[in-house]
């Protein structure tokens, strides 16, 4: 009989050449990117990447060494500031595959906005399942994992500060896929050698990734024939209060009977405290890693409920908001019995564990999931009043999205009937 769980200890072959070159031609103009294959030290033996996405994916992470593009005024990022493509390997436990480095790599995406204080992102399959800042490394850390302890099971947790003891005990705490910092006190290794299969990553110039912010990579993605499309990576342009524009439109009203056309204008009639801007500000640069169609949830500097890849915004609305209650359940019931919510009745019984599910359903519902206060987050633009509605019902205070529809008019009015804070960034954040 095949062993199933056989495969994903298996190390593909590596058939990828150590270099590889990548040239864009215009007439008698060349510009050639240069790039070479990544291998780590593993047990004595240079070795890459274990597999793809799958087992059965040949796979190779390669560094951009040399070269560059000019593209009009776009600032691309030079070759050689290695930080995601080249991290120190320091405990290999299953060693990396692509999956490792692609999720280690968004959570660097995220936290190359959130340097200014200590922050955790964990990521898992390309999308972030907790972020949040705090005094402490570990308040941070704790507070991100916190805000889906079920999600971040086997996910890549990346700090901005050097991990500390404490951090580290709460870390092991759970099952982590990885975990990449600028550096690690002494004792923390010891700790995370009791973790097996942890890989642990070091970039010790993790502080390089301010200088990342507002420059560009190219973003290359393969079509199913071979084809490609070249991108420039995005950047959040709006990353500070003072960047967002407070939300205004004029709508274009044509008189059914002359045909005369006039313009009514529309504005938000409030703006956002500091405090409401410091979490529009936190979930827009949250934003920049999720994939789209997304909504967030953000309140104190931490996540409150993600929704992802949902085909329409009044869906990933109601997603995010459907996390929010999921994970604040099963919060209270790991606070209360150390156990998740979803095993009590096993925990203790079919009655007494179907009591205490009741119970901390009702409180789930009497808090609304943690939501009221919120600040809510759009990738796009909302088209209609509804997607804006599902938050409002759940008492969130303020919003933060690209602005730019044929009916921005009517979110504007659906928000100053509610009483609630509205900004536009004039920038959408799609990811796909």
């Amino acid at each position: 009989m095949k062993d199933l769980k056989a495969a994903y200890k298996t190390i593909e072959a590596d058939h990828f050449a150590p270099q590889m070159e990548i040239s864009f031609i215009d007439g008698g103009n060349r510009q050639t990117f240069h790039y070479e294959k990544v291998t780590w030290n593993i047990g004595g033996e240079e070795k890459g990447l274990r597999y793809g996405e799958n087992p059965g994916q040949e796979a190779a992470l390669y560094k951009l060494v040399n070269g560059n593009l000019v593209l009009g005024d776009v600032e691309i990022l030079q070759p050689g500031q290695y930080l995601a493509s080249v991290p120190e390997l320091l405990q290999s436990g299953k060693h990396p595959g692509k999956t490792n480095v692609t999720d280690t790599d968004n959570a660097l995406n995220i936290l190359r906005y959130l340097m200014d204080k200590p922050c955790a992102v964990i990521v898992k399959h390309n999308n972030p399942c907790g972020v949040a800042t705090g005094s402490t490394l570990a308040e941070a850390y704790f507070r991100a994992n916190k805000a889906d302890r079920l999600a971040a099971f086997g996910g890549a947790i990346a700090l901005n500060r050097e991990c500390d003891l404490e951090t580290a005990k709460l870390i092991i705490e759970n099952y982590a896929e990885v975990v990449v910092a600028p550096d690690f006190k002494p004792g923390v290794m010891d700790l995370f050698a009791t973790k097996k299969n942890l890989r642990v990553f070091r970039i010790k110039n993790m502080d390089r990734l301010t200088s990342f912010v507002a420059k560009h990579v190219i973003d290359f993605k393969s079509l199913i024939d071979g084809g490609i499309v070249a991108q420039t990576s995005f950047s959040a342009n709006a990353r500070k209060p003072e960047d967002f524009m407070p939300a205004y439109c004029n709508r274009k009203i044509t008189n059914k009977e002359t045909g005369e056309v006039s313009y009514k204008e529309y504005k938000i009639n409030r703006l956002p405290t500091a405090k409401e801007y410091e979490d529009l500000v936190f979930g827009w640069l949250v934003e920049a890693g999720v994939t789209s169609n997304s909504v967030l949830y953000v309140k104190d500097g931490v996540t409150v409920g993600i929704g992802t890849g949902e085909q329409d915004r009044v869906g990933v609305a109601e997603i995010a908001r459907d996390k929010a209650y999921t994970k604040h359940a099963d919060w209270i019931a790991w606070e209360k019995y150390q156990k998740p919510f979803n095993d009590l009745c096993l925990a203790f019984g079919e009655e007494d564990g179907a009591k205490k599910q009741a119970e901390i359903m009702e409180q789930t519902k009497a808090e609304k999931g943690g939501l009221p206060g919120c600040a809510m987050v759009s990738d796009a633009f909302f088209p209609f009043r509804d997607g804006l509605e599902v938050g409002l019902r759940e008492g969130i205070t303020s919003v933060v999205q690209p602005g730019g529809a044929i009916r921005d008019w009517d979110v504007i009015d659906c928000a100053n009937d509610a009483g609630i804070a509205m900004v536009f960034t004039g920038q959408r954040s799609f990811r796909h």
